[in-house]
């Protein structure tokens, strides 16, 4: 926004406009998202957990030793929390906290929003680099950035060093990000589960309910900002398997 669409568009210009309102909204997005993904408790520590009197929704819930309590299906320890988590599905390196029932919506709308950003951040810088400035950046010197950052920024501290090391980080948020969010978490997402149930379909509602479990009810208006309160439909301790729902109905 302060190097590259100065250089690429007049400042004030319509397209200059247009992308400075996306960028900001897609930067608050991000670290707002990032943030809420972090601060939001998803742990059984948020709740007072009462065992089901029912002997047969009773047998799923089960003894965390490390807990040192009952907890409910689909809750895991953290090694690294060490503490179970409501509807766990990993320790999130980037984020440094568990992505469990609550904070689901805002790890998955944090991998979003950053796949989209260093896309076009990416487009944008290439175009400054390889058509703007072309004549600088095309020569050797250009490889050893790419392929050895810390030796070029070593033995050329320079701002251009710098803009090439932007560049290739911002790539590499794009790749991670993609392979996250398409990839991995993707087929986990539309079928209802978690990374410990990858390939079960015992708790796929259809793709819309499952949509809903993640960004509650009010969804089509979560992607406006993390700020959106959208109620969950489930409160993530009282789990039942969907050939049961389908049996009580019978």
């Amino acid at each position: 926004m302060t190097l590259v669409l100065p250089e690429l568009f007049g400042v004030g210009s319509f397209w200059y406009t247009v992308i400075w309102v996306a960028a900001q909204f897609l930067i608050f997005n991000i670290t707002a998202n990032l943030l809420a993904c972090m601060l939001v408790d998803t742990t059984i520590r948020m709740e007072l957990l009462k065992p089901p009197l029912d002997p047969d929704l009773r047998a799923r819930w089960h003894m965390c030793n490390e807990c040192q309590a009952l907890v409910p299906p689909r809750s895991w320890h953290c090694e690294v929390c060490n503490v179970c988590v409501l509807k766990r599905d990993h320790h999130c390196r980037f984020t440094c906290c568990c992505i469990g029932h609550h904070n689901y919506r805002y790890f998955v709308y944090f991998l979003l929003y950053l796949m989209i950003g260093s896309f076009v951040a990416g487009i944008l810088g290439g175009i400054y680099l390889w058509n703007v400035h072309f004549d600088f950046f095309y020569r050797p010197f250009t490889l050893i950035t790419v392929f050895v950052p810390a030796v070029s920024l070593t033995l050329s501290p320079s701002w251009e060093s710098f803009y090439l090391l932007t560049y290739l980080l911002t790539w590499l948020a794009f790749s991670i990000s993609t392979s996250l969010l398409l990839v991995y978490h993707w087929p986990i997402l539309k079928l209802g589960s978690v990374a410990k149930e990858r390939r079960s379909r015992n708790y796929d509602l259809g793709l819309r309910a499952n949509m809903e479990m993640i960004f509650g009810r009010r969804m089509y208006l979560t992607w406006l900002s993390p700020f959106v309160h959208s109620e969950l439909p489930h409160d993530g301790i009282n789990w039942e398997p969907v050939l049961t729902h389908l049996t009580k109905d019978d």
